[in-house]
Order: structure tokens, then sequence, then C-alpha cells
């Protein structure tokens, strides 16, 4: 099984775990951690071929699903009751697939500016990629000059400065924690989502978009409500994909109010 790794916030209160994008890593979701107790404690979770977490040599959605659900497992054995989940975009799908497949481990499900959508656009996602991919990390001796490079291609500081975050140094030079090669090559899997066959999740579900982002439509929430028919649709006011990073307050809100509702 692939080794994850996860750092946990928090002593009291149900577990809520949290699993972050593309390119991101468990420790995007600090501040909202944070924010969230002492009435709830946060696991937060670096997805395969992210942050510390392990490398795969192939991308499947089910397989990362059943990772995840294993490690939240191993991380709950002592719980008697199942944890509030938590994902964002790539995230988010995962979490949705876990909660199909592993309904005994989840309570709430909470899916952040994604759908259950097959053949999404990943456009953006090819051109940061490549961006990335183009960086010559032979002439990188802080992470100043990588931004420096990036300027031109990526010149959104915010974005700039997200993707910046996974740019290690190691004893051989400055790396990329993220599996670029795999996770580019994949894009078309990753814009997709699996055939989960006939499992419905009738636990619960928040679904939170952004109202400047595309990612989430109104008319997605028929599928939507096919596989998670408890499903409420909340679109957060000149938030666009990154919810809980551009409207952290409003996130945190509607986040506690959901998973603390009777």
């Amino acid at each position: 099984m692939t080794s994850i790794f996860s750092r946990r916030i928090g002593e009291t209160g149900r577990l809520v775990v949290f699993l972050h994008g593309l390119f991101g890593r468990g420790k995007n979701f600090t501040q909202i951690a944070k924010a969230i107790e002492p009435e709830f404690s946060s696991l937060l979770v670096d997805l395969p071929n992210h942050g510390d977490s392990e490398w795969t040599e192939t991308f499947d959605y089910v397989d990362l699903a059943d990772a995840v659900a294993a490690h939240i497992a191993e991380a709950t054995e002592t719980d008697d009751q199942p944890v509030h989940l938590v994902g964002h975009s790539l995230g988010g799908k995962v979490a949705m697939i876990l909660a199909l497949r592993h309904p005994e481990l989840v309570d709430r499900l909470v899916v952040v500016d994604i759908g259950p959508n097959a053949g999404g656009s990943t456009g953006v996602f090819d051109h940061l990629l490549s961006s990335l991919a183009a960086l010559d990390l032979n002439r990188v001796e802080s992470r100043a000059d990588a931004d420096a490079a990036l300027r031109e291609p990526i010149p959104e500081d915010a974005v700039r400065g997200f993707l910046l975050q996974n740019l290690r140094p190691t004893s051989a030079g400055y790396a990329w924690q993220p599996n670029l090669t795999l996770l580019h090559s994949n894009l078309d899997i990753i814009g997709d989502f699996p055939d989960t066959g006939d499992a419905v999740f009738d636990h619960p579900v928040l679904w939170v978009a952004g109202e400047r982002s595309d990612y989430v439509s109104r008319d997605d929430l028929p599928q939507m409500r096919s596989l998670f028919p408890r499903t409420t649709l909340l679109t957060v006011k000149g938030s666009g994909h990154w919810v809980h990073s551009e409207k952290p307050q409003a996130f945190v809100s509607a986040l506690t109010a959901f998973l603390s509702r009777p």
C-alpha cells in the first residue's frame, strides 16, 4: 500500500480529514484546521505524489481513494466513530470516491469546488505543469531564482507562490516534491471521474462552489445527487476555485455550521 504522510492538529472533538487539490499539500489547510479548534481536530493528508507522501507508478482515483481510506482507518483505529471528510478539487474527487467505496469511515462529506463530472477541463493545469517542467533546476540557487524564472509564464503572484511551495532544497540542488511527470501525463484521467457502479453515499454532503469558478455548475446538481442524494449546494460569493484560501472566514463558518448540525 502506498505510504501516506499526514499531520494532526488538535486533540479534541470529532476528527475532520482534509484532502488537498492538485499541486497542494496537507498543510494548505492549517489555517482552517486551527480555526475549527477545539470543537474539531484535524488530520491534514498529503495525497500520493504530493508533499511528503510516496510517489506512485500510475494514477488511478480508486487506488488513491483506497490508499487514503487505509490511512484513515489506521489513524483512527482507536476511535469509535467515523470521520468528517473534506476534499478540494482533486482531493474532492478522491473524497467522493472514498465515501462511496468506504462509507463506514465517513460521517459527513464536504466537497469543495469540484464535481463527479467526467472529462473536466484541465487546460490551465497543462500550462502550469509544462511551465514547472520547463524550469531548469540546475540553474536555480534559491526560491527567488525560480520565482523570477516563472514570472513570465505564470504572471499571477498568488498562483506562482502556491506552486513554489512545492520546490524543496536537496543535497543535489532544488527539486519538485510533486510527481510532475506522472501528473502531467495523466491529466486526462485527473479530469475524469471513474465509474462507481451503483454505489450511493446517503449521509449529509455539503457541496461548496466558488462564485467565480467554472468547476461547479448548478446544472451538475442532478448528477451529484444521484451519487449523494443528501447534497446541499453552497456558493461562496466572490470566491474563485481555491475557496478555503480566498474566503477562509466564509469557508470556516459554512464548514462548522454543517459539521455541527444535529
